[in-house]
C-alpha cells in the first residue's frame, strides 16, 4: 500500500469510528437513560441491535487505524508505533466489554418483560448493574487507553512533522484534557457536566480535522523520503 493510500484508509477509519460511535450515543442514549430502561430496552430491540452493531463498528475501526499506520509509525520510532497499536488494542477490547454488558441486558430486559407484572427485584439489579458496566466502561475506563494512544500518535506526529505541528499539538493538548477528564471521573471528581463536553470537545473536533486532512493532503512526503530516521 502507498503511503498516499495508507493515510487515506487511516482518515477513512478515524471518520467511521466516530460517526459510527456518535450515532450509537444517539439510538442508545435515550432507551438507556430512561427509568424504565428495561422495558424499554425490550420494547426497542432493533435500534439496541443497531447501536450494538455500530459499536462493534467502531471496536474495528479502531483497531484498524493503529495497524495501517503502523508500517508509516514505526519508521520513526519502533516503540511508539507498537505503543500506539497497544494503545488502541485495548481500547478496542475495553469498548468491546462494554458492548457484551449491553448484549446481556438485551437478554435481561427480554426475560423481565417476559416474567410479567410482577417479576423479581433481582431484575432490576442486575439490569443496573450490567448498564453501570457498560456506561462506566464507555465513558471512563476505554478513554483512559483512547487518550494515552491520543498522546502517544500526536505526540509522535509532531516530533516527524509528518502532519503540520499545528494539528499535531492540537491533538497533543486535546489529548491531555481528555485524560485530565478521565482521571477525574475514576477519582470521583464529577463537575458539571458541560465541563466535561468541554474537555472533550476538542479531541473529538481535532480527529475529524486530522482525517480530512490526511484524506485530501496526506503525509509530509517530505518526511516520507527520509525513510528511516527514528526520533526514539
Amino acid at each position: 500500500m502507498t503511503h498516499r493510500r495508507t493515510a487515506r484508509v487511516v482518515g477513512i477509519l478515524f471518520i467511521t469510528a466516530t460517526v459510527a460511535f456518535s450515532v450509537s450515543v444517539v439510538l442508545l442514549g435515550p432507551v438507556l437513560s430512561a427509568p424504565d430502561y428495561l422495558t424499554l430496552v425490550s420494547a426497542n430491540r432493533l435500534k439496541v441491535a443497531a447501536g450494538i452493531l455500530l459499536e462493534l463498528i467502531n471496536h474495528i475501526a479502531v483497531v484498524g487505524i493503529a495497524v495501517v499506520s503502523y508500517p508509516i509509525l514505526k519508521q520513526y520510532s519502533d516503540r511508539l508505533a507498537v505503543g500506539y497499536v497497544a494503545a488502541r488494542s485495548i481500547e478496542s477490547v475495553l469498548f468491546a466489554i462494554g458492548t457484551m454488558h449491553l448484549v446481556a441486558l438485551v437478554n435481561v430486559s427480554h426475560t423481565f418483560v417476559i416474567a410479567g407484572s410482577s417479576p423479581p427485584s433481582y431484575f432490576q439489579t442486575l439490569g443496573g448493574i450490567l448498564l453501570s458496566g457498560h456506561d462506566w466502561d464507555n465513558a471512563g475506563i476505554l478513554f483512559t487507553a483512547f487518550s494515552l494512544g491520543a498522546l502517544i500518535l500526536n505526540y509522535l506526529l509532531y516530533r516527524t512533522k509528518l502532519v503540520p505541528r499545528l494539528l499535531s499539538g492540537w491533538g497533543l493538548i486535546a489529548a491531555i484534557l481528555i485524560l485530565a477528564a478521565r482521571v477525574m471521573m475514576i477519582c470521583g471528581i464529577e463537575p458539571a457536566s458541560y465541563v466535561f463536553i468541554m474537555m472533550d470537545a476538542p479531541i473529538m473536533l481535532q480527529e475529524m480535522v486530522f482525517a480530512i486532512w490526511l484524506i485530501v493532503k496526506g503525509f509530509n512526503e517530505d518526511v516520507l523520503v527520509q525513510g528511516e530516521a527514528h526520533v526514539l
